[in-house]
């Protein structure tokens, strides 16, 4: 089996450096708030504002990759037809040992519901984080802005932390689309680690 590039260098960094910083944030975030006791609140606390810095700029060269390589393509909506065939693939014909409805191309590497996921973290759940959470951390300098004075401190960390809950679903629903996408186990995990992938189609040009 052909083995062809998939994955560019800049992706496979992007995706495995944002992996380890959520991570840090959602743990320190949910000690933060009195989940549980690991680093101690005030180590937490700096732990996850200097994270949240680091993910800020991963994010901001991220964006900029995507726009100049034209990647930014893949997380176009897919046709209704297309989403309805992989609803109902997890819904029940994965447990029917169905073959999966989609396959990936070096033109269109995401399915239609990874497609939709990435979607909604990158208009929506990473929006509200970065708002929320610069709002919540230099809240001292609300006087200084105008038409904040209806917000309150109780309210921002209540958007944040409910933002958390969202960006941790969708990695336990990006985990379970990239377990699940293909037949051989770990495949796609194994593609974003060493950037090859043998069922892929080759297509002209590439993000690297």
């Amino acid at each position: 089996m052909e083995q062809v590039m998939l994955y560019a260098r800049f992706e496979r960094f992007w995706h495995w450096s944002q992996t380890v910083l959520i991570t840090i944030m959602l743990v320190t975030g949910f000690e933060i708030h009195g989940v549980y006791a690991l680093l101690g609140f005030e180590r937490a606390a700096a732990v996850h504002s200097f994270t949240a810095w680091l993910l800020i700029g991963l994010w901001v060269f991220a964006w900029f990759w995507h726009l100049t390589t034209g990647e930014w393509k893949q997380y176009r909506p897919s046709a209704p037809d297309r989403i309805v065939a992989m609803v109902r693939y997890y819904g029940f014909e994965i447990f029917q040992g169905k073959a999966h409805p989609f396959h990936r191309e070096f033109s269109c590497k995401l399915n239609p519901l990874q497609c939709m996921a990435y979607l909604a973290l990158h208009i929506a759940i990473s929006p509200i984080i970065w708002i929320s959470g610069l709002l919540y951390l230099f809240y001292k300098s609300w006087s200084v802005l105008e038409g904040l004075s209806w917000l309150s401190l109780g309210t921002i960390a209540l958007v944040h932390t409910a933002a958390a809950y969202l960006m941790l679903a969708f990695v336990i629903v990006h985990l379970y689309l990239a377990l699940t996408m293909d037949e051989r186990p770990f495949s796609s995990l194994r593609a974003m680690v060493t950037g090859y992938e043998g069922e892929a189609k080759k297509q002209t040009g590439s993000a690297e």
